[in-house]
């Protein structure tokens, strides 16, 4: 067995417009009774995802704020990767009318159209962080945080190489968490240049091209895939 892991994003991905369907989770549990590794990777913070989602149980590893915090199911544990953001920019964005903000433990969103004003801010008060896209969502995390650096110290934990896992994902920041996968895979329904550098681009959009992904995953190991060098563990 080649692929020991599948780590997946949620909304877009398994959820669509926030609901997992049934199929979608016995697909997981399939997989992981092959003893593979399951892990969600998504931009959510904790809580939130909590109230959509009520089987967390089914992953060994969740990574939420887009890569800036661990969460393990079976402790409970929270593990954050990075600082907390500053409180002087929280106030800014609110001082210039950016709303509704979510601050989770690392991260802040907002909403387009506010990246301009989020741009400024950070430009205005000297700070270094990068604004992330998801379709109509605008994160705000640490310089060099993002589902990749969140995915593999997941992987560290569970001591599961990143040549040995695939990715499935649909939005603009899903590209780092494909790279740094093994095998990285777009639902149909994905961002066109998500679909356009993924090595595989399921029939099925939203949940159902994570059951295609499963599927092949425990019929052929994903054999008819390029593999890429293991240099990328």
């Amino acid at each position: 067995m080649h692929y020991l892991a599948l780590a997946c994003d949620f909304d877009g991905t398994l959820a669509h417009d926030g609901v997992v369907s049934d199929a979608v989770i016995d697909a997981l549990v399939r997989c992981r009774q092959s003893r593979r590794r399951v892990l969600m990777v998504t931009g959510r913070e904790l809580d939130d995802l909590k109230r959509t989602f009520s089987h967390l149980d089914l992953f060994d590893s969740v990574v939420v704020e887009n890569g800036a915090v661990l969460f393990s199911p079976q402790t409970g544990c929270e593990r954050p990767l990075a600082a907390p953001p500053p409180t002087e920019f929280i106030d800014a964005l609110r001082a210039r009318g950016v709303g509704p903000i979510s601050v989770g433990r690392v991260i802040v969103a907002t909403w387009s159209p506010f990246e301009t004003q989020v741009l400024e801010t950070i430009r205005d008060l000297g700070l270094e962080l990068q604004v992330v896209f998801n379709k109509g969502a605008v994160m705000v995390l640490p310089s060099g945080v993002n589902k990749a650096t969140g995915l593999l110290a997941a992987l560290d934990q569970l001591k599961v190489p990143a040549y040995q896992v695939v990715a499935v994902g649909d939005a603009e920041n899903d590209h780092a968490l494909l790279e740094a996968a093994g095998a990285g895979v777009a639902v149909a329904n994905a961002v066109p240049m998500l679909k356009a550098h993924a090595q595989w681009v399921t029939k099925g959009d939203h949940g159902e091209g994570v059951i295609e992904l499963i599927e092949q995953l425990l019929e052929n190991d994903l054999s008819n895939l390029p593999r890429r060098p293991q240099a990328n563990a």
